[in-house]
């Protein structure tokens, strides 16, 4: 049976106490807990908690960096590159085009009101290999929104 993304990242979190990396154990601790939590919740969307939990990451490294605690902001973008691991890859521009516009003719959208049914039909096929701000701004883009 495949592994899933939780147990994935508490065998991770295995392997770096065993080799005393404790930063590592402390992310990935933080990652599994935001794991367990959707799913005690019923929404299994592990995908989604790992880019939530990443945004929060970049966004408080950007605060840190803001306030001139350059040490602390290093250290948040630390973790937020060990949760990218667990990500699965970007869609390139050309593959989330593609997709965008075979939502387009599929829904038959043809202009700005149509946005919410063009991003209805896309984000399922983009399965989580792209953000949703980059979706959105990309339909609109196409139908002139």
């Amino acid at each position: 049976m495949a592994e899933n993304l939780l147990e994935r990242v508490q065998r991770d979190t295995r392997d770096a106490m065993k080799a005393g990396e404790r930063e590592l154990v402390g992310t990935l601790r933080m990652v599994s807990n935001a794991l367990q939590a959707e799913h005690k919740e019923g929404k299994g969307d592990e995908v989604a908690v790992l880019r939530r939990e990443r945004k929060r990451r970049l966004e408080a490294a950007e605060a840190y960096r803001d306030g001139g605690s350059a040490e602390r902001a290093a250290a948040e973008e630390g973790e937020a590159e060990v949760i990218e691991r667990y990500l699965p890859a970007e869609l390139s521009d050309d593959e989330l085009g593609e997709l965008v516009s075979a939502a387009i003719d599929g829904t038959g959208a043809t202009g700005p009101q149509d946005i919410g049914k063009v991003m209805g039909a896309t984000m399922p096929r983009v399965a989580g290999r792209a953000d949703g701000g980059r979706v959105s701004a990309m339909v609109r883009e196409r139908l002139g929104g």
